[in-house]
């Protein structure tokens, strides 16, 4: 794993900067796991990412995707055998980028289903304090 880039105290009203300078961070097509609390603003940031398509949280669909962006929420899977049932290497033709929240503890499955050309990122979100957040975008190896 490879530290890219540190943002400290980021308030909401900053997400939006955010989001870009992770994009400009990234090759794509990517996949962006994304880790942190409950309620730590990871559908937030997604949202923020893409402030010109209408991104909703896949809570409880688990995979939404639209045009380029898919966006899973992987909290209620409990096996890799329920991810092979999603078939999300189905959904990855013309995708850009592949957010992941909650996926970072499947990285091994993950990483046999996703073509090669993806590339593998993370981003912590830090929100122990209640008005800011903290992030950390590594790039991640792939097997």
């Amino acid at each position: 794993m490879k530290e890219i880039k540190t943002w400290k105290k980021v308030f909401e009203s900053d997400l939006k900067y955010l989001a870009d300078e992770v994009k400009s961070e990234v090759e794509i097509p990517s996949v962006i796991f994304l880790e942190g609390t409950l309620g730590a603003g990871k559908t937030s940031f997604v949202q923020a990412s893409f402030r010109d398509k209408i991104m909703v949280s896949p809570t409880y669909s688990i995979l939404t995707e639209v045009l380029d962006v898919l966006h899973g929420d992987l909290y209620r899977i409990e096996s890799e055998e329920e991810l092979i049932h999603l078939e999300i290497e189905d959904y990855l033709e013309n995708k850009d980028y592949v957010f992941l929240e909650w996926g970072h503890k499947y990285l091994g499955f993950i990483d046999k289903i996703i073509p090669e050309n993806f590339k593998f990122y993370l981003l912590k979100i830090d929100s122990e304090k209640s008005n800011f957040r903290n992030y950390d975008l590594f790039e991640l190896q792939r097997d």
